[in-house]
């Protein structure tokens, strides 16, 4: 028997939708920093064709190219958008400052997700 995940119920009451905004946390910059971004945004896009709206942290990558700051400035950036979304989207792989968006995202009671499959489709 599958049991209604309680905190979309929330969302749902709260928010009055059932879509919800979901943070892409995974590598950045450990690795390939394009073949990261390409994959946030591949997985981004997955969530979008779920019917939710997702956060891609990742594409400040460009606004980096143009104008660099801190990597403080970027985390700090991310966190404030972290605290808007219903849901984070953990990603395979190293990285501390998505362990950090993990651990913010529980403390502020946000689902968590591990896989693109566990995200409920909206009809």
């Amino acid at each position: 028997m599958v049991l209604p995940d309680l905190k979309l119920i929330k969302i749902v009451e709260m928010n009055k939708s059932p879509r919800m905004k979901i943070y892409i946390a995974g590598p950045y910059s450990k690795g390939d920093i394009i073949a990261n971004v390409q994959i946030a945004i591949h997985e981004g896009d997955y969530v979008s064709n779920l019917g939710h709206v997702p956060y891609i942290p990742h594409l400040t990558a460009f606004w980096h190219l143009v104008r660099q700051h801190e990597y403080q400035f970027w985390l700090d950036y991310d966190m404030e958008w972290l605290r808007v979304c219903d849901a984070l989207l953990r990603l395979p792989g190293e990285s501390s400052g998505a362990d950090k968006e993990v651990i913010e995202a529980q403390r502020l009671g946000l689902i968590i997700y591990h896989s693109i499959f566990d995200i409920p489709r909206i009809a």
